[in-house]
């Protein structure tokens, strides 16, 4: 093998640039990809259509029907459907106990505490915790419960109502588009 071989690389370099590094790599994380558009648009829109199917609801029996809860667990179901925290047992069970945590607590605190409602929060994280029926917006049921104080009989029915409503839909929309995640994962 003569030196001029050794010398001289077979190949030519590589003219492309190497992907350039964050300047600060702790603040990039490791956040998911970005959905693609057509998946966004779907997901989006059917969580939209599921909330303006509860407006909807509530304007032909004079009831408000859309609470901010209900609004964070339909963006849970049709956008992170493969989450716990998305399933029917959790959507369902979780607000129904957040529902039974507020009520306690307005039972026996000041109505329309701040500390009444923080406290409510804790115990239905405790209780879906220990249910294993995690879901956050249940914890914000329980806070709206103890501010607002809406009256059991009618309150937890339409409750009920609305988040099977979501879980449906969800359940409809992910047969809709063929490249959607299946939802559920589990139903109980």
């Amino acid at each position: 093998m003569s030196t001029d071989a050794a010398l001289r690389p077979d190949t030519a370099p590589d003219p492309t640039p190497a992907p350039r590094e964050p300047r600060l790599p702790w603040i990039a994380g490791r956040a998911p990809a970005r959905p693609a558009p057509g998946a966004a648009f779907h997901s989006v829109s059917a969580a939209t259509a599921a909330l303006l199917g509860l407006v909807a609801i509530g304007a032909l029996i004079h009831e408000p029907v859309l609470i901010p809860p209900l609004a964070a667990s339909a963006a849970l179901v049709h956008c992170a459907p493969a989450l716990p925290l998305a399933q029917p047992r959790s959507v369902i069970v979780g607000h129904l106990l957040g529902a039974a945590a507020g009520y306690a607590v307005a039972a026996v605190a000041a109505h329309g505490s701040a500390w009444a409602a923080a406290l409510a929060a804790g115990i239905t994280l405790a209780l879906t915790t220990l249910a294993r029926t995690p879901h956050s917006p249940a914890c914000a049921t329980a806070v709206v419960i103890v501010l607002q104080a809406p009256a059991p009989g009618r309150f937890v029915p339409l409750l009920f109502g609305a988040t099977v409503l979501l879980v449906l839909t969800a359940f409809a929309a992910s047969r809709i588009r063929r490249a959607a995640p299946r939802y559920p994962a589990y139903w109980w």
